[in-house]
């Protein structure tokens, strides 16, 4: 049993966490709705282990979270209250009281529409606007959970930023423990492939949309020669073999291009002035390379070279707190990636410490969003701090 939590550790604060590694999807939810105690609207958010039987889960958190929005999605991994776990269940309840939500399904993302779903979000903002306690304008902010195997990240991104204006956004790609075979995004007890959920919530708590990463770039650059944007493949680089021309200026030969080598040997995108993640998924028999963003030829990247990851994270919440105060709560969406360094160099607890310390939930990811961008190897999120506190704070 997980350790159930006031994620504010105060008297009256309806702000809560609940979680659980019961092995079956009915105990799981029936645990993780124990500690909501007798909440019966509002939004639930939940992360969850694929290891649970699809119908039961729906069927319980239909039955469990009757009056309240519910939405969520597959992990490849979890961030608990005490921090990292796998085989799990996370969820966040966000009081009627304090925030208003409202959510949208994007249908079908290999035949996305970017204009219908740029009207449906407006439309979605609009109907936030008539329950909203507060005025749209810095006191709103977007999560977006989007099936990790769609491939179609980018244009779902870009497009809702673009409806939402100054609506700051931040959210992850659905995962399942690295298996890249089934992952799923929720809404009120229905499950989507090939979807994605965007959830609106407006609020008089401040909150900051944050993103960190920590890599730097270096001088050795690649020249994207041959490209399937489509599939995220690269055949070539500088026009070689794409991966023994990645492996060469890594250091590596090919047969040692892993997960972990990957995790540990990211390139990185310069776009309006700052580096953005672009991460490898796998080596195909033909040495070509897939990656978990679109590349294009032409594309210049930049082999990079990581920071402390640990002391990383721990500026980044430090941040946090110079703008809302101590948090009562930080939704994260971790890249998997970053959870794979985690454990390959044994920092697993560290990092759980300074999650839990930080009042982190949320789940380890098959990609991140970040306002109009998709990215790798990167945690983005929202801080939640005190209802006593100013207005929010857009992220930027």
């Amino acid at each position: 049993m997980l350790p159930q939590v006031n994620v504010n550790g105060r008297p009256g604060d309806d702000l809560r966490v609940g979680a659980s590694e019961a092995p079956t999807a009915e105990e799981a939810v029936a645990e993780v709705r124990a500690a909501f105690a007798d909440v019966l609207d509002g939004c639930v958010i939940f992360f969850s282990s694929v290891r649970y039987d699809r119908a039961a889960l729906a069927a319980a958190l239909t039955r469990s979270f009757a009056g309240a929005r519910v939405v969520g999605c597959s992990t490849a991994g979890e961030i608990a209250p005490a921090g990292y776990r796998r085989g799990s269940m996370v969820a966040v309840h966000l009081p009627a009281g304090e925030f208003a939500t409202v959510a949208m399904v994007v249908e079908n993302l290999s035949a996305f529409s970017p204009a219908e779903s740029q009207q449906r979000a407006r439309q979605a903002v609009a109907t936030l606007r008539e329950r909203a306690p507060s005025p749209i304008p810095g006191h709103t902010f977007g999560l977006v959970l989007i099936d990790g195997l769609s491939r179609q990240e980018e244009w779902v991104v870009s497009t809702l930023s673009s409806a939402l204006g100054d609506i700051p956004l931040f959210g992850g790609s659905a995962g399942d423990d690295l298996a890249f075979h089934d992952t799923y995004v929720c809404t009120d007890g229905r499950f989507w492939r090939d979807s994605a959920v965007l959830l609106l919530v407006n609020t008089s708590a401040p909150f900051q949309v944050f993103r960190t990463q920590h890599f730097v770039h270096t001088d050795r650059k690649m020249v994207v020669t041959a490209a399937d944007p489509t599939a995220r493949r690269v055949m070539e680089i500088n026009g070689e073999s794409a991966a023994r021309e990645y492996a060469r200026l890594v250091g590596l030969e090919v047969g040692h291009l892993t997960p972990m080598a990957f995790a540990a040997n990211p390139v990185v995108v310069k776009v309006g002035g700052l580096y953005y993640v672009r991460s490898i998924q796998k080596v195909n028999p033909d040495e070509s390379l897939t990656f978990f963003c679109a590349i294009d030829e032409g594309i210049v990247l930049t082999v990079a070279e990581g920071l402390d990851i640990v002391e990383n994270l721990r500026e980044a919440l430090a941040g946090v707190r110079r703008q809302v105060g101590e948090p009562r709560l930080i939704i994260g969406c971790d890249c998997v990636l970053r959870r794979l360094e985690v454990e390959r160099k044994a920092l697993s607890g560290p990092v759980s410490r300074l999650l839990a310390a930080s009042r982190v939930v949320g789940f380890s990811t098959y990609g991140e969003q970040f306002n109009a961008m998709h990215v790798n190897q990167t945690f983005t999120g929202v801080a939640i701090g005190a209802r006593s506190g100013g207005s929010g704070a857009d992220g930027s």
